[in-house]
């Protein structure tokens, strides 16, 4: 009997030898058991600009969507032909990447994170909460992080708890809070900070303008008359600039071993209608000298249909957004100013519409290279520019579709919220003439979170890419 306890004891003990053997073996040496927040920070800056500048949800479906780019083979996004896992990127990135590292930071203690760090998460967890909710629709969103299934958040409860967690991000930012390493876009400017709070609050004001105007005209007012301003110059814009290889802007890296995108040839006959200086930025003359003009592609076509459009005959993207170093601008000067122009146009601010919406266009020929003061008081001077009063949505809607060019997610939105320019699907689409208002749900909701999804389809409509969402009324 006493042999028998030994031979237990010592089993027991070799176990537990072996169990702490295998929990060595199992550690990474190159991992930190405790994540630092400046490490977090610059991670979730680079992910989320690779997010909303790659190819699943910016080139490859929202830029095609609102015509800026189309395909020129292997068409079947430019036509809708799409699936539930063809939008997975941003809902799986979004939540399981940016959305946990910014909890982790806003959950460290103060000798962890310091109020300026997380003020900074709140306000990159609301604009990746933005992202969702403008491509999505419901979302989960108040208990994203906490519960395995998570139930959903309806589009207007959304944007409502977004302006208030803005508030709080700007009310835990302070230059007297301490230093904030690992910041690759500002540097640790908490200044810069604080006005991309405030231009990303005047956003949401005018999402939600449509069905709430009074909660949006409050919204407006305390984004505009907050003290810290607003995102005031381009030197302010909110973007990732990438370097070399493996590091470099992700349009860059597939356009160097593919050839399947051009400029939208809507795009091309908006910006040559205007005698816009922009078009030899946006795009690039054709392979073949002898065409000698911008030629873009045509959206929705058959592959066969968009090949024979001819690869050396029709126009690139601009090199502007295929070096290594191109810049994802994500909050842009001229964003702002368009937003405040129709915050004054909707008689939520005091100002003058007309003037912001020349300094907006202005802030993006600036934005692109464009500072000849002569070129734009021409440009600004043509009867087809000039800002029309009786229907501010056509003039601030077609030149912010012009200066989004390169934000897909962004441009996506706001096309679907004015209604401008009015584009038509091509002739081999497969929505019966529409063009998609979202993006499906990811088929993993349907059999991971399926009690939540379908209570949210239920409220909001089929998961189909034409059921529009709520702050889209027309």
């Amino acid at each position: 009997m006493i042999k028998k306890i030994v031979y237990i004891t010592l089993f027991a003990l070799s176990l537990t030898s072996c169990n702490d053997t295998l929990d060595d073996i199992n550690k990474n040496p190159n991992a930190t058991e405790t994540p630092l927040a400046p490490y977090l920070l610059t991670g979730t800056l680079k992910q989320g600009a690779d997010l909303y500048w790659g190819a699943d949800n910016n080139f490859n479906s929202s830029l095609l969507f609102v015509q800026h780019w189309a395909k020129i083979q292997y068409t079947e996004p430019d036509r809708y032909d799409v699936s539930n896992t063809s939008f997975t990127s941003l809902w799986n990135t979004g939540y399981a990447t940016l959305i946990t590292d910014l909890n982790t930071i806003l959950n460290f203690p103060e000798a962890q994170a310091n109020s300026n760090y997380k003020g900074i998460a709140l306000t990159l967890r609301s604009w990746t909460f933005l992202l969702l909710t403008d491509a999505y629709g419901s979302i989960p969103y108040k208990e994203a992080g906490l519960k395995v299934t998570p139930a959903y958040n309806t589009q207007k409860e959304v944007y409502i708890g977004l302006l208030e967690d803005l508030k709080q991000a700007q009310s835990l930012l302070n230059t007297a809070n301490g230093s904030v390493t690992g910041d690759l876009v500002y540097k640790g400017d908490i200044v810069k900070w604080k006005k991309l709070v405030n231009s990303l609050r005047l956003r949401i004001a005018l999402r939600i303008s449509d069905k709430e105007p009074g909660l949006a005209k409050q919204a407006a007012i305390d984004a505009t008359n907050d003290t810290a301003g607003l995102i005031s110059s381009n030197s302010e814009n909110f973007k990732f600039t990438y370097i070399t290889s493996p590091q470099q802007n992700p349009a860059s890296a597939w356009f160097e071993t593919r050839d399947d995108f051009r400029i939208s040839k809507t795009m091309v006959d908006k910006l040559n209608e205007l005698s816009d200086p922009r078009l030899p930025i946006y795009a690039q003359l054709p392979s073949d000298a002898s065409v000698g003009k911008y030629v873009g592609g045509a959206n929705g076509l058959s592959n066969s249909d968009a090949n024979s459009q001819g690869f050396a005959k029709t126009s690139k993207p601009g090199t502007y957004f295929l070096t290594s170093t191109s810049p994802a601008i994500i909050v842009s000067y001229s964003e702002t100013l368009f937003n405040l122009s129709e915050a004054v146009a909707r008689g939520y601010i005091v100002g003058d519409a007309e003037q912001l919406y020349k300094s907006a266009i202005t802030a993006s020929f600036n934005q692109f290279g464009v500072t000849d003061a002569a070129i734009v008081s021409n440009y600004l001077n043509q009867t087809i520019v000039k800002y029309d009063a009786t229907n501010y949505a056509k003039s601030i809607g077609t030149q912010k579709w012009i200066a989004f060019f390169g934000q897909g997610l962004d441009a996506f939105v706001e096309w679907r919220r004015l209604d401008y320019p009015i584009l038509k699907a091509g002739p081999a689409t497969v929505l019966d003439g529409q063009i998609p208002s979202r993006f499906f749900y990811p088929g993993t909701e349907q059999s991971l979170n399926g009690k939540s999804y379908q209570t949210a389809v239920s409220a909001q409509g089929k998961d189909l890419l034409t059921t529009k969402l709520w702050f889209d009324v027309k």
